[in-house]
């Protein structure tokens, strides 16, 4: 067996039961879907192996912690910040007005 390379290299490893039941998606989570779309579309993300590979580089603790979805958006924010598409003033704006509106609406974070 090889050294894992990380928290996602868990092949041959007991990582616990697996839950195989079906869930709704969330509209979030199809909203995550769409931006990952089309930043491929406008050429932003080459392929799905980019979004993996950001995926991959999460520290193990960001990766245990977040949900499938939850990757995804972390590591596409992550390529749009490293290729300057925003800045992390304009990402930390965007999710401060998002978590006020959810707060007034009475919505989780």
């Amino acid at each position: 067996m090889t050294t894992p390379s990380g928290p996602h290299d868990i092949g041959g490893v007991d990582a616990g039961p697996i839950d195989p039941s079906e869930h709704d998606t969330a509209w979030w989570e199809w909203q995550v879907d769409a931006m990952v779309r089309l930043a491929m579309g406008k050429g932003l993300f080459t392929d799905f192996a980019e979004l993996r590979d950001g995926i991959e580089r999460l520290a193990p603790e960001d990766y245990e912690r977040l949900t499938y979805y939850e990757r995804w958006a972390t590591s596409l924010a992550h390529t749009l910040l490293d290729k300057g598409v925003v800045t992390q003033e304009q990402l930390d704006a965007r999710v401060a007005e998002i978590r006020k509106r959810q707060a007034a609406a009475g919505e989780p974070e």
